[in-house]
């Protein structure tokens, strides 16, 4: 076996190759730090890495994306590499409600779908305008997201004080609405605009009033993105480049085992790869990955208390998923799919709100897109790909039927690939029936995950897809944050910070980078905090004397699709 060609020593090793690791990485490289990544997966990107079975490419978790815009935060952090990273799509037509004889579309002009309201629902028409207007008001401060996404943690009191009203300013238009949850929260939030059950019912799947709302507010500021041609994981390609391209080591098959502390202070980690052990040696680790595996399982007994412990284990978690990644032996447009998602709702009024979003593939509510018919490189010409998913849960099914053997290793036998083969065949029969198509027919590849397979390849607990909610509770309990217990050992990633996505990703790495600079050359620190607080410009940030020239040479690579059709 050949053995890793790593050195000793690092000034940052990165546990977790997600989003926000890559872009820690990448990030560190171009301010000269020398960089270690450790990924237990096979590829890079988690979330972000999508996957190949015959000439498909399917995105794993990405179905739609904010603050990749032009003027986005997360365009930002990239320009702050290089400005060769991949170019996301501004999504017109976003998001369509299906379900009996519903039919409606959000695109990137919401006034549009208000007059549509209007014109079904007249009675409510000056409820239905000032919902829009509300939802404008909101999509106002999500234009200001740049200027609050640095963490406290790097400031002195003047600019604390500053960024906490900032802070305020930003979340003065969420707090009418923020304590409408729950199923009679929602009905009760909703019923202040709207007196008809049926347009209610429209939103009758999502667990609190501003769940109704934000989405959309970022139409209203084109804040919903379709992933670049290639799919999301062209963005762990171009930052898998740029590190390497700074002579910085990623390494895959990696399960990090121990983080070293000696006197409270990190010293590297141990890990392994196919069998064989190491150790690497660094002023800083950085975690972008599960919080309770490194609290509980990487750092020595002890080193953090029982009730950071308990708050974690007891924290309010996103859902994992049910998802079908299907290959289409036809294009996903013949079966009337278009570029938006649609969201298949269960029309029956006696469900109750939660029923909407338990996993049940009987009731819950169905989320589908066609990638396909945005990115016509994601499947061969005349075919087409559709990704299928419900909420998922970890302890539906008894554990999804899975068993352990005698050295405690998951074993997924047939049981569970029966129950996830029965769950899927329900789900497609409803889909059938409610878009009036024929599917089963049509599928030339089917692939099932759960949230079993979730866990597996993410070691989010849960396989949750986007970590900790925010909410009072998670706040409360101060579940995120990104300095731990050992000094120069942070957090990133989604536990860094409540909610989920790629924003808070590419947040998180931002603000551990600037953590770490801050320590360690404070004027090329300042230089960073000028550029992410808007004061210089990504150009004066690349002549910089503290960041090294990248040349801005990624190029994307062909998918399989586009490689099957010059072959031909």
């Amino acid at each position: 076996m050949q053995k890793l060609q790593i050195k000793d020593n690092y000034d940052v090793v990165i546990i977790g190759g997600g989003i926000s690791g890559l872009t820690s990485a990448a990030l560190y490289s171009r301010f000269g730090l020398s960089v270690c990544l450790l990924e237990m997966d096979a590829r890079p990107g988690g979330y972000v890495a999508g996957f190949r079975r015959k000439d498909f490419r399917f995105d794993s978790a990405i179905h739609w994306l904010n603050q990749c815009g032009p003027k986005g935060y997360v365009t930002q952090v990239f320009k702050a590499i290089g400005t060769d990273y991949p170019k996301a799509e501004i999504q017109k037509k976003i998001r369509r409600y299906r379900g009996g004889d519903v039919d409606y579309l959000i695109t990137n002009t919401p006034d549009d779908f208000m007059k549509t309201l209007i014109q079904d629902f007249p009675k409510d028409e000056k409820g239905i305008r000032k919902f829009f207007k509300h939802a404008k008001r909101i999509a106002k401060s999500f234009e200001n997201y740049n200027k609050i996404s640095r963490t406290m943690d790097t400031m002195n009191l003047f600019e604390k004080a500053i960024r906490g009203m900032k802070m305020l300013n930003f979340a003065l238009p969420f707090i009418p609405h923020i304590s409408y949850h729950g199923d009679e929260g929602v009905k009760k939030g909703l019923s202040k605009y709207f007196t008809e059950p049926k347009l209610i019912q429209l939103f009758a799947a999502e667990g609190d009033l501003l769940s109704c709302l934000i989405p959309i507010s970022w139409a209203y500021i084109e804040d919903f993105q379709t992933p670049p041609q290639g799919g999301s994981q062209t963005y762990a390609e171009w930052l898998l480049h740029v590190i390497k391209e700074y002579k910085n080591d990623v390494c895959f098959k990696c399960r990090v085992t121990n983080v070293n502390v000696e006197n409270g202070v990190t010293t590297g980690v141990n890990f392994d790869h196919r069998g064989a052990q190491y150790l690497v040696k660094a002023n800083y680790v950085i975690a972008a990955c599960d919080v309770e595996t490194l609290y509980e399982r990487m750092l020595p007994e002890g080193t953090v208390g029982s009730k950071m412990i308990n708050n974690l284990r007891n924290a309010e978690l996103y859902a994992s998923a049910v998802t079908l990644n299907i290959g289409l032996n036809c294009t996903s447009e013949s079966l009337g799919f278009g570029e938006e998602m649609i969201y298949l709702a269960n029309q029956d009024p006696t469900l109750k709100r939660k029923q909407h979003g338990d996993g049940d593939p009987l009731t819950s509510g169905i989320h589908m897109l066609a990638a396909s018919a945005r990115d016509k490189s994601l499947a061969p010409v005349g075919k087409g790909t559709l990704t299928v998913f419900i909420p998922g849960f970890i302890d539906q099914y008894d554990n999804w039927k899975v068993e352990y053997d005698e050295t405690g290793k998951l074993v997924r036998g047939q049981a569970y690939r029966d129950l996830k083969q029965e769950v899927a065949d329900t789900l497609i029969r409803r889909i059938e029936k409610e878009l009036r198509i024929e599917l089963q027919d049509k599928i030339e590849y089917l692939d099932i995950a759960t949230p079993v397979t979730h866990e597996r390849y993410t070691g989010n607990r849960g396989g949750t897809m986007m970590g900790a909610r925010p909410g009072k509770a998670n706040m409360k309990a101060k579940v995120a944050h990104y300095k731990t217990p050992v000094k120069n050992l942070y957090l990133s990633g989604h536990w860094a910070e409540l909610g989920g996505g790629v924003p808070v990703a590419v947040r998180a790495a931002m603000n551990t980078t600037m953590l770490v600079l801050q320590k360690e050359n404070k004027k090329a620190y300042k230089v960073l905090a000028n550029y992410i607080d808007g004061k210089i410009d990504d150009k004066q940030l690349d002549e910089s004397q503290y960041t090294l020239p990248y040349l801005n040479n990624w190029v994307c690579e062909m998918t399989p699709a586009q490689k099957k059709q010059e072959r031909e």
